[in-house]
């Protein structure tokens, strides 16, 4: 028989998570309804959409892309980690995101971040305030000007964020990079970039724990998905490097790179005279990157074709002479993060078992990747490449 307990609003049931001073024990439950388990913080996440309470012990990994079976929906029913201490005092806030007058930081106002800042302009009306901060004082400046003479857009507003002040915010969108492959580049241009961007997000990740930041980590610059658990890892270590999970918690963190690999699909797709109107894009934001036509009618030699011409299409930009930014700005930032924010799926890079793995997925307090019946080859494919995620990521040091 399970106990139920009142506590600021939530409905709790221990299922061997501690239950907090203050509780008080009710007849019947209540949604929403947080089911208290004890999982490593390491391979766990914190707040999970459940379809039900049979769900507790589903795995977390690349297998959450599939539909449980027996399940019966059971709608405002989570599981909360409480091996996060701050996963609690979040959980309200989480299961009801701000949808309106949203507040953001923007850092960096390179190629990326000054398109992103222009498209947020131009669609984000859900958004109030964007602040922005970059070195380099004469962009902030410019972008001030320019963005705030916007005729007829008089939100969001664009100012200045004082860099004390950043995660002053509902969402931090990080675009500042170090190293980005110039011009005629070999290999895989975005893990070029990750050693030297690591290392410049860990002020910044440190920082959102000082700050106790309760809002969404919005990781863009390359490579995402890596970048994104090292946040997560950097904040949650005690100034002697020792971990105690209090700071960002996995489902505060997203790696925004797999919407522009979802559009590049398409276009590519129609370039080839096909059109696959369930087409899904799975994975790392580069190679390791999944394309499927279709999730259940799957064509393997179709999908690895597809796949191929889509992780090389930004190389098609680069032999131009220029750097292919505009899509990534617009396809897996801008248009992405507005998704999220409405609660609309979207194609990003969420906690999954211990890495950050693209899917379309939906905010839901954590969040719910978009569960479906897959073909049997594609699921090796996909198993494949969360194997290979994990694998590259334990390369790294924290």
């Amino acid at each position: 028989m399970s106990e139920y307990y009142a506590y600021h609003g939530l409905c709790l049931c221990p299922r061997g998570g501690t239950l907090p001073a203050g509780a008080e024990p009710v007849a019947r439950c209540f949604t929403p309804l947080l089911y208290l388990v004890s999982r490593d913080p390491l391979t766990h996440g914190a707040l999970r959409p459940l379809s039900g309470p049979e769900a507790l012990d589903a795995p977390e990994d690349w297998r959450c892309l599939l539909p449980e079976e027996s399940a019966v929906p059971t709608p405002g029913c989570y599981s909360l980690n409480t091996a996060f201490p701050r996963a609690l005092s979040l959980a309200a806030s989480r299961l009801a995101p701000k949808r309106s007058g949203l507040r953001l930081t923007l850092v960096g106002l390179g190629d990326v971040g000054g398109q992103l800042l222009t498209a947020l302009k131009l669609l984000g009306n859900e958004i109030a305030e964007i602040g922005i901060y970059d070195p380099n004082e004469a962009l902030v400046e410019r972008y001030l000007l320019e963005l705030n003479q916007v005729l007829d857009r008089p939100e969001p507003r664009i100012v200045r964020r004082d860099p004390a002040r950043l995660f002053d915010c509902d969402l931090f969108l990080f675009t500042a990079s170090r190293g980005v492959p110039p011009i005629g580049a070999a290999g895989d241009v975005r893990m070029l970039q990750f050693e030297k961007n690591r290392e410049m997000l860990l002020a910044y990740s440190r920082q959102a724990r000082g700050a106790d930041y309760r809002g969404l980590f919005c990781q863009i610059s390359d490579p995402v998905d890596l970048l994104a658990r090292s946040v997560f890892l950097q904040s949650n270590q005690d100034e002697a490097g020792r971990f105690d999970f209090r700071g960002l918690l996995p489902e505060q963190i997203v790696g925004f790179g797999l919407g522009v690999m979802k559009a590049r699909a398409d276009f590519m797709a129609a370039r080839m005279g096909v059109h696959y109107p369930r087409l899904r894009a799975y994975g790392p934001h580069g190679a390791g990157l999944v394309i499927a036509n279709d999730p259940l009618e799957y064509d393997e030699a179709r999908s690895l074709e597809l796949t191929r011409q889509t992780v090389g299409a930004n190389m098609e930009v680069r032999a131009l002479g220029f750097k292919p930014y505009i899509a990534p700005a617009i396809s897996s930032a801008c248009i992405s993060i507005l998704q999220l924010i409405r609660g609309e799926v979207f194609h990003g890079a969420i906690p999954m078992g211990g890495v950050y793995f693209g899917c379309r997925s939906r905010a839901d307090g954590g969040f719910a990747p978009c569960a479906e019946v897959l073909h049997p080859a594609l699921q090796a494919r996909l198993q494949a490449a969360w194997e290979a995620l994990r694998e590259e990521e334990a390369k790294w040091p924290v």
